[in-house]
């Protein structure tokens, strides 16, 4: 079999600070001599970059994210490849999809392809996607096109919002995929074609980039106030408006302060939430950081507590990196028995899980950790340990970079 020398990387956009997983996953190919060229389907709106988007070597190209305002290049496009040997079935897929899916966005997929194949350069020889939705879609209409093998690295929202009949097509097209916790490869199994096809392969987490946690003072909330922290975007999976009601229903003899990382479209949402329930004095909104500040924030953390629920549209968390990461800083977390986040938190024994949805058992286990230093300081130690010798970064992207196929000549003899 053929092996891809060079790799062409779909990712819906680059580069993003809520994606840190992904930028970390391409660094750790690039050092594993493979040769990868970015594509994204969407200009960064982000204006900070994480350390490890400098160091990433590959170069990155934007295709149209709206197809009308490049029409030109989009028209180029189609000329150059309608008359390439695959544009026929990469056709016959794109109508198929359409008459399932009749939305603009799946006309701008196609669009999208289109311009892929044509400027892929002819070193590529196979081309991956970052999410089973749309970069997905882009990459499996590419592919046929440029009469290419294709992949697919499945995470969270992409599989489950995605209609059933999208995930059995695609994960029969594909040439392999993977899924990033247990929970979410044996639901994309089920519908895969043959055994086998789904493979696991954790995201891990790279030591390099995160220290030994530190020695953290024994706070109580009954003077200096516990320092309580989450990270994640501010949409409705995530479960903040659910915190912020369990926080104010602590008792009074507790002393505490919430530190908020990350944007989004309900960031003002929560603030007025925060507000009635009269404890905006007492949240600190910090918006997106880079990797650099999250990490600040976890090592002058007390408690991380990540109220993940399942989203009225079907959304939810995967395997929450930001636990994983907070683990490794020998936090104690408070997290809810959604998706795959009991492959990482051991009720009692690394961290507490509780009920999604439910502020009233939130704020329980809340304050009994808030109130007890050494019990955190026990579940904070057995997690760090978990995280560190189970969820292993190398052994993820080793996986991969064996999948992807042997590096370049170049980086061979190197």
């Amino acid at each position: 079999m053929t092996r891809p020398e060079t790799v062409a990387v779909v990712v819906k956009g680059y580069p993003r600070l809520s994606e840190t997983f992904i930028a970390h996953e391409l660094r750790g190919l690039e050092e594993r001599g493979a040769a990868l060229r970015i594509y994204s389907l969407r200009r960064p709106a982000d204006r900070r970059l994480h350390p490890v988007h400098r160091e990433i070597r590959a170069p990155v190209a934007y295709l149209p994210e709206y197809l009308h305002r490049e029409i030109a290049r989009v028209v180029r496009a189609w000329r150059s490849v309608r008359r390439r040997p695959g544009y026929a079935a990469a056709r016959r897929a794109w109508l198929r999809d359409l008459r399932r899916d009749p939305t603009p966005n799946r006309a701008r997929r196609f669009g999208q392809a289109l311009v892929l194949a044509r400027e892929l350069p002819g070193d590529v020889r196979h081309v991956h996607a970052h999410f089973l939705h749309t970069p997905a879609s882009v990459a499996r209409y590419a592919a046929l096109l440029a009469g290419l093998p294709w992949s697919v690295s499945a995470h969270a929202k992409d599989i489950w919002t995605s209609p059933e009949w999208e995930k059995r097509e695609k994960l029969a097209a594909c040439s392999w995929a993977v899924a990033c916790s247990a929970a979410a490869r044996d639901h994309l199994a089920a519908l895969a074609p043959s055994d086998g096809a789904v493979e696991l392969v954790y995201h891990g987490l790279d030591r390099r980039r995160f220290q030994p946690p530190p020695a953290r003072p024994p706070r109580d909330g009954s003077g200096e106030p516990v320092r309580i922290l989450c990270v994640g975007r501010a949409v409705e999976k995530k479960g903040h408006d659910v915190l912020l009601d369990a926080l104010a229903r602590l008792p009074d003899g507790i002393e505490w302060q919430l530190h908020l990382v990350g944007g989004g479209p309900l960031s003002g949402a929560l603030r007025r939430h925060a507000a009635r329930l009269g404890i905006g004095d007492r949240v600190f909104r910090h918006g997106p950081l880079p990797q650099e500040d999250v990490i600040a924030h976890y090592r002058a953390a007390d408690l991380f507590v990540l109220a993940s629920r399942i989203g009225r549209n079907g959304d939810r968390d995967g395997l929450p990196n930001v636990l994983m990461e907070a683990q490794s800083q020998g936090l104690a977390c408070i997290a809810t028995r959604v998706s795959a986040i009991p492959e990482l938190v051991e009720h009692g024994r690394t961290g507490l899980l509780v009920a999604a949805g439910n502020p009233d058992a939130l704020a329980a286990a809340i304050a009994d950790l808030a109130a007890d230093p050494e019990r955190r300081r026990r579940l904070g130690r057995a997690a760090e340990a978990v995280v560190r010798n189970r969820f292993s970064f190398d052994a993820g992207v080793d996986r991969l970079a064996a999948r992807l196929g042997p590096p370049p000549p170049a980086a061979r003899a190197a």
